[in-house]
């Protein structure tokens, strides 16, 4: 018979910090899908082919992101926000600020998922406070997704 040792648990603290990180998460996916979806219909330009057809690959991960870390969040005891209300108020992101140029849309993106890293590096250390590496490692792959879209859209625009 195994012995538990209950004072390396974690605290109730630790995790309601984990759920408040991940549910940042979720309005900051939701927004930035929003974001997306915009700058997928309202680009122009000689590049609109090309990033009509990225911001909408962006917005189904985006879409995708927000499922995979709501249901996480679910399994772990949590409630995901789930108004525009609640994603407005706790995102990491804004909204697009209206009209802007086809580049000014991808530096936007960029600074986006910037800010996306920070908050996904706060939630691992939430996670690992919280004892649960299967949060870190889901959020640690998101990181690298992120990683790459900032490579990728920086050396588009040059």
């Amino acid at each position: 018979m195994s012995t538990l040792n209950h004072t390396n648990a974690p605290t109730q603290e630790a995790i309601q910090e984990l759920h408040k990180a991940l549910n940042r998460h979720v309005a900051t996916w939701s927004v930035l899908y929003t974001k997306l979806h915009y700058f997928h219909w309202y680009v122009k330009g000689p590049n609109f082919f090309t990033l009509h057809a990225k911001f909408e690959e962006l917005y189904n991960e985006a879409t995708a992101n927000l499922d995979t870390i709501a249901e996480r969040l679910l399994a772990i005891g949590g409630r995901p926000a789930a108004t525009l209300k609640e994603h407005l108020q706790l995102s990491a992101i804004q909204e697009s600020a209206g009209e802007q140029t086809a580049d000014d849309m991808v530096k936007s993106v960029i600074a986006d998922f910037k800010t996306i890293t920070v908050e996904l590096a706060n939630g691992m250390e939430a996670a690992e406070a919280a004892q649960d590496k299967a949060t870190e490692d889901l959020l640690n792959g998101l990181r690298e997704e992120v990683d790459k879209h900032i490579w990728m859209l920086t050396a588009y625009l040059g």
